[in-house]
């Protein structure tokens, strides 16, 4: 005995076929337009970052190295984590990470801090001439960082610095570069090159801010500085944590102010920073292997930071708002 299926139960099968097909060639479609929307962003990543990083990692597991008594030719050998092992117990490595963290500690409070009550002031119209003022403000980061730190530089020099022989007349003497002035020199430098910047991020942050929470605010009562602080603050979390995320990633890359101040003054030498140490060690003392070991531990050092502050940043965030 035979039976057949009747039409109304092969239907849906048959309707249900090329509905699975038009969807899988949405998919398809919709993979492919992901696919070249992130190719551009994918081939800068590889270039910019993954093969430099895997270039320095490799190098970090060599040396170059001459057999017998140095007369032989210089020939590359691994050498594994000997490196690693030379850069975390160089004291000068290390003096350099805890040079950088006090001008993390010093630099980014005055930074975050500076940079987000230049915006309030703008954003709460107490500032005249708001277009010219955003662009002095802005101005100074225009200036490329090298021309910046050599302005700078004459400012300091003693026997040039105008602002020097104007103390020297009020009968104040102040070394610009001495032991205990010239991190805060190094700030000060950092500071004028930058809080234009990231005051144009707050701003732009707080013109976002619904101009009706403002209005609410006003109409019970609060004044400009409690708005500011109550109101607008909080509403701009994101961006202080861009911002502060962002200043300490070139905080730990500071290289160009130091190096040129170095050239006017002993208190800073070749391996000042971190970045000068790499510096140092592979143009100076041609030691590759070293440097590369070096830029990994910074990486890591960056890459530890960076996540510690985005995952404290969202604990936060979920505690405020339970």
């Amino acid at each position: 005995m035979t039976t057949t299926a009747s039409p109304a139960r092969t239907a849906p099968a048959a309707d249900a076929a090329p509905a699975r097909r038009a969807r899988a060639s949405a998919r398809r479609r919709e993979g492919g337009a992901c696919a070249v929307l992130m190719a551009p962003f994918l081939v800068l990543l590889a270039v910019v970052f993954l093969i430099p990083v895997g270039t320095a990692v490799w190098l970090s597991f060599f040396s170059d190295d001459q057999p017998g008594l140095g007369f032989g030719p210089e020939r590359t050998v691994f050498v594994g984590l000997r490196s690693y092992a030379a850069v975390l117990t160089d004291p000068t490595f290390l003096g350099g990470l805890g040079l950088v963290a006090l001008f993390c500690l010093v630099y980014i409070p005055l930074m975050v801090l500076g940079a987000l009550v230049l915006a309030l002031l703008l954003d709460s119209g107490v500032v005249r001439l708001r277009a010219s003022a955003q662009l002095a403000l802005y101005l100074p980061h225009a200036v490329p960082g090298i021309i910046a730190a050599i302005i700078w530089l004459y400012l300091y020099t003693p026997g040039i610095s105008p602002v020097v022989e104007l103390l020297a007349k009020g009968d104040i003497q102040v070394d610009f570069l001495g032991v205990h002035t010239v991190l805060p020199s190094v700030v000060n430098i950092a500071l004028w090159s930058n809080l234009g910047y990231n005051m144009v991020i707050f701003y732009a942050a707080l013109q976002a801010v619904p101009r009706e929470v403002i209005e609410a605010s006003v109409v019970d009562g609060a004044g400009w500085l409690r708005t500011a602080l109550q109101v607008k603050t909080p509403l701009v979390r994101s961006s202080t944590v861009m911002v502060a995320m962002f200043t300490l990633i070139w905080a730990l890359q500071l290289f160009t102010e130091p190096m040129l101040l170095s050239q006017s003054t002993p208190m800073i030498n070749s391996r000042f920073t971190p970045s000068m140490y790499i510096y140092d060690a592979a143009f100076t003392r041609n030691n590759y292997g070293l440097a590369a070991a070096a830029s990994v531990i910074v990486l890591l050092c960056t890459i530890a930071l960076s996540y510690g502050v985005t995952r404290w940043t969202n604990r936060s965030r979920k505690e405020a708002q339970g």
